[in-house]
């Protein structure tokens, strides 16, 4: 479980262990991942679960964190992509990627492919990877992938969002040519009250303000926001490639159903040429796919 420190990710970790599944809650912040640990276990004391440190805006982080979890673990039931960053001032990551691009996608990209065998290898493992409504407006454009020409940092997150799907659905394919038993699925939160709405994560602070108040009218809880991806982790009936939201108005609030998402998600053209440009970009190749 990526960004499990809080939010959308706390909530996933808390009740995936509460059911008995052995939980990996992989964190950038030591003190908060610590912190995160100790929480879930004195609401679910007899939660077994693991704190390791992973920046997905690094690569040789990556590459040490899935190190790790191969030396540790034979077997991967799970993986939720869940970690995001959210309308930040443009700034780059250790490889040079612009970061919420970088983080939000890339980062993903390149985890789920150094843990892909492992999961194809564990029978009916599934990769979760949420994403948002905000990917409605999003676009990909190849030719300023890291923004260096215009920058609008909620353009962006958009964009990162519609990456996610992109490559959810694209998995999915990939998997599906080779009959593996491993499924791809996405899902997002709605309208949810998570630590992403901090303070200037608006641009200004009355901004932000305006924006707390309406997700508290039209949106939901962080418990609430993270049952789309605890459905899609857990639920018997999901098929791959499939995405879930919330059942209300908007997709703002409500339970898990399947839902549908843009037709840009959807072009098999713009996500093989995306795989193959984040390939290239991360250096990671998903040799398990290839046969």
């Amino acid at each position: 479980m990526t960004g499990a420190n809080s939010g959308l990710g706390y909530v996933t970790a808390r009740e995936l262990a509460r059911k008995g599944a052995r939980v990996v809650l992989a964190c950038r912040d030591e003190v908060r991942g610590r912190e995160a640990v100790a929480r879930v276990i004195a609401q679910v004391p007899s939660a077994d679960v693991e704190l390791r440190l992973l920046d997905l805006a690094s690569l040789d982080d990556i590459r040490c964190f899935a190190d790790g979890i191969h030396a540790a673990y034979p077997s991967l039931d799970l993986l939720i992509n869940n970690a995001g960053v959210m309308a930040i001032p443009r700034r780059e990551t250790a490889d040079g990627f612009e970061l919420q691009f970088g983080t939000n996608h890339l980062g993903h990209f390149a985890l789920t492919g150094l843990l892909l065998a492992q999961l194809i290898n564990t029978p009916d493992a599934r990769v979760v990877t949420v994403s948002s409504t905000a990917h409605r407006p999003g676009k990909i454009d190849f030719d300023d992938l890291m923004h260096e020409r215009s920058y609008h940092r909620w353009r962006v997150y958009s964009d990162t969002k519609l990456a996610n799907l992109l490559f959810a659905f694209e998995l999915q394919r990939r998997l599906a040519a080779i009959d593996a038993r491993l499924i791809s699925v996405a899902a997002h939160p709605g309208t949810a009250a998570t630590n992403l709405v901090r303070p200037g994560a608006a641009g200004n602070p009355l901004k932000t303000a305006v924006m707390t108040v309406g997700i508290r009218i039209v949106g939901q809880s962080d418990a609430k926001g993270a049952l789309p991806q605890l459905y899609a982790a857990t639920a018997p009936e999901v098929r791959g490639g499939e995405f879930f939201g919330p059942n209300g108005p908007g997709e703002n609030r409500g339970y898990p159903k399947r839902v549908d998402s843009s037709s840009a998600s959807k072009q098999a053209a713009t996500a093989a040429r995306l795989w193959s440009t984040s390939e290239d970009l991360t250096g990671v190749r998903y040799d398990a796919l290839r046969g």
